[in-house]
């Protein structure tokens, strides 16, 4: 385990081997650390993504959680996914062109229009009070999955040099959370939804929203003030999805 301090961020935690950076920052929190710390693993036995599915992290590829507290409500707390998202966002800004990178609701990093990277949130009651939360992001660095539910993609297929390292992806990511979580704090959800929907993947185009055991299909118009997705239905009612999965083109 190696400890790597970056001026004006959390320090990181390099675990050459975890079962799960997210199951780290939950025994963690649980132990009564607080954090902010950021928790790396370089080889990920067991990762987990949205919905309790496998995340395979491969070799090469960035698998890291933030362990933080905070003292803001369940609902408003989970909005730090969208933070996430717009830090993954700048951090794959920084290795491929901008405008190949987008997100799809609700915190799915794409580049070229495929799935690189994984956002899971997860949260407890902190021994300090408040929450605990645990913001796991998984980005496909050097390869992209071998089984993969949805067409996957990674930052080594569109550069002609390696990939960054992961210890030196999670520091290009870490600046770029920070920046972001303090423009959460400052200037509340709509400087957060405003920036993530200039990087909307999909909208005014039609989807297919996969709700557990109903299925819905409409245009998908923008965020609310909540980060609910608005979905304009074929009879002019405006559907709110506040989870499930959403499906551009062929679902």
């Amino acid at each position: 385990m190696v400890t790597r301090d970056v001026t004006g961020v959390p320090p990181v935690v390099v675990l050459d081997e975890i079962d799960s950076t997210n199951a780290e920052a939950r025994r963690r929190a649980e132990a009564g650390e607080a954090g902010p710390v950021w928790l790396l693993g370089l080889r990920q036995t067991s990762g987990r993504g949205r919905r309790g599915r496998a995340w395979e992290t491969g070799e090469g590829n960035l698998a890291a959680t933030l362990l933080l507290r905070t003292d803001k409500p369940p609902a408003e707390a989970a909005q730090v996914s969208f933070v996430a998202a717009l830090a993954v966002a700048d951090m794959l800004a920084n290795y491929v062109p901008a405008s190949l990178v987008s997100l799809k609701w609700p915190n799915d990093p794409l580049l070229g229009g495929l799935k690189v990277s994984g956002i899971l949130i997860e949260s407890g009651a902190s021994p300090q009070g408040g929450l605990w939360l645990a913001v796991g992001i998984g980005v496909n660095l050097a390869r992209k999955p071998i089984d993969s539910e949805r067409p996957a993609t990674s930052i080594a297929t569109y550069r002609e040099v390696p990939p960054p390292h992961p210890t030196e992806a999670v520091e290009a990511l870490a600046g770029a959370f920070e920046r972001w979580y303090r423009t959460w704090t400052a200037l509340g959800f709509p400087a957060i939804a405003n920036a993530w929907t200039a990087r909307a993947h999909g909208l005014g185009e039609a989807c297919t929203a996969r709700l557990g055991n109903e299925t819905v299909e409409g245009i998908a118009e923008g965020l609310d003030n909540d980060g609910a997705l608005r979905l304009r239905l074929d009879d002019g009612r405006v559907r709110r999805i506040t989870a499930g999965d959403v499906f551009f083109g062929v679902a």
